[in-house]
């Protein structure tokens, strides 16, 4: 017998891709910013920088990218992981370098700014999360049964979110105490946090971006960082995000200068939770229109009906005729047979 053709399964979750769409597999929204993981953020916000079209996807609690990592993306069939290698193969494969006008000084700035804000006050900020989590889940105003889509009471998922993130916060923190950083106090590391802040306030001055009038990699990875510490809550007490409004407020405008630019769907995104805002919906149907529609429709009923009668009509003429015919042909028949017979 033949041998049945091993079946390929597909090697990316969205087999009916439309051509250079970029899919992004994200957490879903919050009610306060797009996202509360700063690498998804940073790579969405890049993403509207350089004016790629993208879509949205739901990572459904279950889907991580091969190297088990959130975000990921999909172009053309094919995965690409890691925000960082996301950015830098999307912008030499589209032309997209947001650094292209930046001198050898600056990048090598931005490469140690963007070092700093992702290997030491990302962490500083999750530290506080993971030691904060009620804090943590009503700075955000997370919703956990949109979160994690269930239909459990939320009292109830809390409790068991409070269990399993407690079980990966300690996981982590081995990898926190091993970076060197979990092995201080809480107000130690906040300190570090402060210091970060000091520095990036100090080069950002009273320049819109980084490195001037347009934002840059720098700026994208800036940004996703400070709106964790800037958007929470004003009634949840987070030392770093006070230090940002008193001593550095040129960080809160630029926070807000790349909102305004990036994210024109802001409300949108964070009051209907909306993952793909920016993409045009279909307009509603109004009352108007839909009776238009029944009016036009009935319209074209009553000539189809009309139509149709109309070739019934016809029909039923035509076949009267053809019996006269008939008739008539029989007719002039026995007339022709009776003069014979004569």
């Amino acid at each position: 017998p033949a041998k049945k053709e091993k079946e390929v399964k597909p090697t990316v979750h969205k087999t009916n891709f439309e051509k250079d769409v970029v899919y992004l597999y994200q957490f879903t929204r919050t009610p306060m910013l797009p996202s509360i993981s700063p690498f998804c953020l940073k790579v969405e916000t890049w993403l509207r920088l350089a004016g790629l079209k993208y879509e949205n996807i739901d990572h459904k609690l279950k889907l991580r990218s091969k190297k088990g990592q959130l975000p990921f993306v999909e172009v053309n069939g094919e995965e690409i992981a890691d925000s960082t290698i996301i950015m830098k193969e999307l912008a030499q494969r589209y032309d997209k370098d947001l650094d292209a006008a930046l001198t050898q000084e600056q990048r090598n700035i931005a490469h140690a700014m963007i070092s700093m804000l992702e290997n030491h006050l990302i962490w500083v900020v999750l530290s506080w999360r993971s030691k904060n989590t009620e804090q943590m889940l009503k700075g955000y105003k997370i919703n956990l049964q949109h979160a994690l889509g269930s239909r459990l009471p939320n009292a109830l998922l809390s409790f068991f979110f409070k269990f399993q993130f407690s079980r990966k916060c300690f996981q982590g923190a081995k990898k926190v105490k091993a970076q060197g950083l979990g092995v201080h106090k809480p107000e130690e590391i906040e300190e570090f946090g402060r210091k970060d802040l000091k520095v990036l306030s100090e080069l950002l001055a009273d320049k819109p971006f980084f490195f001037g009038d347009e934002p840059t990699t720098l700026d994208c990875v800036a940004f996703s960082v400070l709106a964790q510490i800037h958007f929470i809550l004003d009634e949840v007490k987070y030392g770093l995000k006070e230090l940002m409004q008193e001593n550095c407020p040129n960080l809160v405008g630029h926070v807000s200068r790349i909102k305004e630019r990036c994210f024109p769907d802001w409300e949108d995104i964070c009051t209907k939770l909306d993952l793909n805002a920016h993409i045009p919906k279909p307009e509603p149907e109004t009352k108007e229109n839909k009776e238009g529609a029944d009016t036009e429709k009935t319209a074209e009923q009553e000539k189809n009906e009309s139509e149709k009668e109309l070739e019934k009509d016809n029909s039923n003429e035509k076949t009267e005729k053809k019996e006269e015919k008939a008739e008539k042909v029989e007719e002039n028949k026995e007339k022709e047979e009776a003069a014979a017979a004569k």
